[in-house]
């Protein structure tokens, strides 16, 4: 399977047809194939019985490689690769690059088609598409193309979960360009299937893999937060990162890529540090008390100032009890 991984750690897969389908795929081709070659000899059989028997041969074989091998190569470049055959298998012929095919491809393909399909029955063509990678015979390789699977079974998205608000914007300073694509892969997957793991076989796996993003970009896990939460902050720092590059810097870019919560990371957050303490404490503003007066008590808002927030979704408590949260829990 050929991967393609995005910056938000999203495999774009390219699946290559296997042996079965494909055989089955051919088989189909040359079933409508020799049905047509059939139909056409017995007309010029029947349209030609007053020539002498060169004309014939020259017709039969003229036949022959007009249906069994024109046919073809004109049917898959019209298709951009689809054949009936592959219609029914829900397969296409693609360049190696994911591109449609073009009329020399299908030549390739065609040419070589009749000496390792007909001529030899199939064998060559299932013994190199056995032997390869990615299920390629000669012909594909010859002519630089690759036979795909169009229709894949639907399976659903997982949904990342956002890391807690204190973590947002913490992790700014990090190293991200030492992060192979495949721990990016794995960490996304953790993090869609997290819910459905057993609790210890989850925290085992989310320390593993915080402690491999660890040594990637040379800044160990701050003290005091969760494997699992880190890991969140880390994969959203990089959609952070990817978005702007991709829609040219900006705070509206950083903002809409950490979920579309339209407030920007406090500017007196802190760069990770491997000494780094969290939660950090917000510094009082303009409107904190004055050294030495009298702090506020617990159930008093200071004038002006917003209702209480919750630590886990940014909103207020529900009378209920029920927080909006994340799926993380903040450390004591």
């Amino acid at each position: 399977m050929s991967e393609l991984v995005t910056g938000e750690a999203v495999a774009l897969e390219l699946r290559p047809a296997r042996l079965p389908s494909r055989a089955l795929a051919v088989l189909l081709d040359l079933v409508a194939a020799v049905a047509v070659y059939v139909a056409v000899t017995i007309a010029i059989v029947a349209s030609t019985a007053s020539l002498d028997e060169a004309a014939q041969t020259a017709l039969s074989i003229a036949s022959f490689v007009l249906v069994l091998v024109g046919v073809p190569i004109a049917v898959e470049t019209l298709s951009h690769g689809r054949s009936l055959g592959k219609m029914a298998c829900g397969l296409r012929v693609v360049r190696d690059d994911g591109g449609p095919i073009r009329f020399r491809h299908a030549l390739v393909r065609g040419l070589i088609g009749v000496i390792e399909i007909l001529m030899t029955f199939g064998v060559v063509a299932c013994t190199a598409s056995f032997v390869s990678a990615r299920g390629r015979r000669l012909g594909d390789v010859f002519a630089g193309t690759l036979v795909v699977r169009e229709r894949l079974p639907v399976t659903r998205t997982g949904f990342v979960p956002p890391p807690p608000p204190w973590l947002a914007g913490r992790f700014a300073e990090l190293d991200l360009s030492a992060v192979p694509d495949g721990l990016w892969l794995a960490v996304r997957q953790y993090l869609t299937r997290m819910h459905q793991l057993d609790p210890q076989v989850g925290g085992a796996m989310a320390q593993r893999l915080a402690s491999d993003l660890a040594d990637r970009t040379g800044v160990p896990v701050p003290h005091g937060v969760p494997a699992a939460a880190y890991l969140a902050a880390v994969v959203q720092e990089r959609q952070v990162r990817e978005s702007r590059r991709v829609l040219g810097g900006g705070p509206a870019a950083g903002v809409a890529a950490a979920g579309g919560s339209g407030r920007e990371p406090a500017a007196h957050t802190p760069p990770v540090g491997p000494g780094a303490d969290y939660p950090p404490h917000a510094p009082e503003g303009p409107q904190g008390p004055a050294p030495g007066g009298p702090a506020p008590s617990a159930g008093t808002a200071r004038p002006g100032a917003e209702p209480a927030r919750s630590r886990f979704g940014g909103g207020s408590e529900d009378p209920a009890g029920e927080r909006p949260g994340t799926g993380f829990v903040p450390p004591a």
